[in-house]
């Protein structure tokens, strides 16, 4: 079976609970979006039902809203954090986790997110965007397969079934900095990506599971990174904001 194609849009803190949804509303009257593909925004976690509500009341609900992140126990005094079991409550069906800002400037290890990873794919009907990606330094230093393995095995040793997992390849030097891996350099990490699945997940996890590409994607570059046989979609970060979103949701037509 072919894997959908996964636009996500990471709004990261940016945005009004007003401002977002004129920002929705623009792209359901700008053009038909393409109903094959599946989609998800990831506001900041204030507006988060506001806006879960607000797409719901359109027809059909065609965009799944995601945190973008979550604490790795149920409950408790952990002040400041939301969990997978509150989120799916509110019928929140995604998470971001393990993006390298989270990585960089809040410090989360491997190990941490991979317990996340694991506390939210067991909570039903939530699903997990988990991010990996190398630094400059470690692609010049070629060590970008090592660092991307390193983060996926951390998981590995902590989920079994990845059904419900899609991975996001982010070279952290193109995100937000206009640079971009040409498509022969992402395609090149999301094989790599999928071997190791198969390798050391199953056959079936290789095949299934989605590998999505994220960093500086935009309208003019989109078309050519989806033509790839690994690239199974994007997260975007800035051009999420912008009415060129549609046209990145709409690279396949």
């Amino acid at each position: 079976m072919p894997r959908k194609f996964f636009v996500g849009g990471n709004f990261k803190m940016n945005g009004s609970s007003e401002s977002l949804k004129n920002l929705i509303t623009g792209w359901f009257n700008q053009t038909t979006i393409d109903p094959n593909v599946e989609i998800l925004i990831a506001p900041p976690a204030i507006y988060l039902l506001h806006l879960q509500e607000f797409i719901n009341h359109k027809q059909p609900p065609v965009i799944h809203v995601a945190a973008q992140n979550c604490y790795d126990v149920p409950s408790g005094a952990f002040t400041g954090e939301i969990s997978g079991a509150q989120l799916h409550t509110e019928g929140i069906s995604w998470v971001i986790l393990g993006h390298s800002e989270r990585r960089a400037i809040f410090g989360e290890t491997d190990d941490q997110i991979a317990k996340k990873t694991k506390a939210c794919v067991e909570v039903e009907a939530l699903n997990v965007v988990l991010c990996c990606g190398e630094t400059l330094e470690e692609r010049e230093a070629n060590k970008t397969l090592e660092v991307v393995q390193k983060q996926l095995e951390a998981v590995l040793k902590e989920v079994k079934d990845w059904s419900k997992i899609v991975i996001a390849y982010e070279p952290v030097w193109a995100i937000g900095t206009g640079k971009v891996a040409t498509a022969e350099q992402a395609q090149e990490v999301h094989a790599q990506i999928r071997a190791w699945l198969k390798s050391s997940v199953s056959l079936e996890a290789a095949e299934t599971t989605r590998i999505i590409y994220g960093g500086s994607v935009s309208a003019k570059n989109c078309k050519e990174l989806s033509r790839e046989a690994d690239i199974d979609g994007f997260l975007v970060g800035g051009a999420s904001l912008k009415p060129e979103f549609v046209d990145i949701i709409n690279c396949k037509v």
